[in-house]
């Protein structure tokens, strides 16, 4: 499952921006693929998108079990505009896409989570395809459910040679743990799940409340289902390169590989965060959570939408999170979409001097950034990089909020 970071081959190493969970909203061909997503979410604009105007330099695309989809990525790769790589994965100016698959699954009498399969190739995506379209009602559409246990779908991931990761673990909506069990391995072969993604809802801290996470590598990732959304949550990778080989080697964090760096909303922010409820809309706050029994302590009512906190809180095995050794900084970072007052003509002229979102972000200094978009914003992108603009917390599928 994992060894320790090393320092060996330390030097040979880079550090790399990837967000690994992007949807596609519709093949080239018409084919919708995630229904709820953008239609300009497609493969070759994720990819132009993510290199050349966020920064990203290795994406996770999840919908390419799609047959619509590999007609699209076979497309870009006949026109020489993408390349496959000997170590996985396929190439677009200085990104990379990682091919992978959501998947619902479901065990008896359980609920139903999202895992995300990753695979080195398209042959090898295709072959998978072959294999869930057997168990699967329409193959073409993302997140479909299939019809064999979670440990049949996790064996046919690995006998492939691909990754299996549990995905935003922790939300009601398809979590493993916000919908499905108390226990991974209850579900799950502990042994062949190669990573953890956390959820825009929730943070290290509260995963670290849980031991059986311990071992893991945790990922933060945006979900996107536009454009826009890529990167709202991303990690910083240390590999030789951005490659499936080399994110493999990085979540077993072996030979100096690994996240070094996560990059996330405050959970606060997340629009499942705290339970809620939908008699009166109301979000609770923590000791009105904690104080009731399953009624809004507003109006009485038993219509509420169980919050990633709350949820955490009512199966932790820790009074205390217990982050071990190897895991890295938890960097609350808020969206530059998300800043008061950061409009498109500001966004643009800040691009325009900076050149990616992960350049104005990281590499800016506050005073650049006040030469180009004045000191109020300038002052804005700083608290959003360090995580200090305040906030009122998110619930009941709603996102929470930056206060002006």
């Amino acid at each position: 499952m994992s060894t320790d970071n090393t320092a060996s081959h330390q030097q040979e190493l880079t550090q790399f921006f990837c967000d690994l969970h992007i949807h596609i909203g519709r093949a080239t061909n018409g084919q919708a693929v995630k229904i709820s997503a953008s239609n300009n979410l497609t493969f070759e604009n994720i990819a132009v998108e993510s290199s050349e105007r966020k920064g990203i330099q290795m994406t996770g695309i999840i919908d390419c079990h799609s047959p619509s989809v590999q007609e699209d990525i076979m497309a870009c790769l006949d026109s020489g505009i993408m390349r496959e790589l000997a170590g996985g994965g396929i190439a677009y100016r200085d990104t990379v896409i990682l091919l992978g698959s959501e998947i619902e699954v479901r065990g008896p009498g359980r609920g139903a989570a999202h895992v995300l399969a990753y695979f080195p190739s398209l042959n090898m995506m295709q072959d998978f395809t072959g294999w869930m379209a057997r168990y699967m009602k329409n193959i073409q559409l993302s997140s479909q459910r299939i019809y064999v246990s979670p440990r049949e779908l996790q064996q046919e991931v690995t006998d492939r040679g691909g990754i299996l990761i549990p995905a935003h673990v922790f939300t009601p909506h398809k979590g493993l743990y916000g919908s499905m069990t108390d226990r991974l391995a209850d579900v799950f072969d502990p042994s062949g799940i190669s990573g953890i993604e956390l959820g825009l809802s929730a943070d290290s801290a509260m995963a670290g409340l849980i031991s059986e996470l311990d071992s893991y590598s945790f990922l933060s990732n945006s979900d996107a289902h536009s454009l826009g959304k890529i990167g709202r949550e991303y990690n910083r990778i240390a590999m030789k390169e951005p490659s499936f080989a080399e994110f493999k080697l990085a979540l077993e964090r072996r030979d100096g590989r690994g996240v070094t760096a996560n990059y996330g909303l405050n959970p606060r922010l997340g629009k499942y965060h705290r339970t809620y409820c939908s008699g009166c809309e109301s979000i609770m706050d923590e000791a009105d959570a904690a104080s009731q029994e399953g009624r809004c302590p507003y109006c009485g009512s038993t219509k509420l939408v169980g919050g990633v906190l709350d949820r955490i809180l009512s199966f932790a095995d820790r009074t205390e999170p217990i982050i071990p050794a190897f895991r890295p900084p938890y960097h609350y970072q808020i969206p530059l979409e998300f800043i008061p007052g950061l409009g498109k003509s500001a966004m643009k002229k800040l691009l325009d001097a900076f050149g990616t979102e992960m350049a104005i972000l990281h590499r800016a200094s506050e005073t650049e950034l006040a030469a180009v978009a004045g000191e109020v914003l300038a002052e804005s992108i700083i608290q959003a990089r360090n995580g200090t603009l305040q906030l009122a917390s998110g619930g009941g599928g709603t996102y929470g909020k930056v206060m002006k």
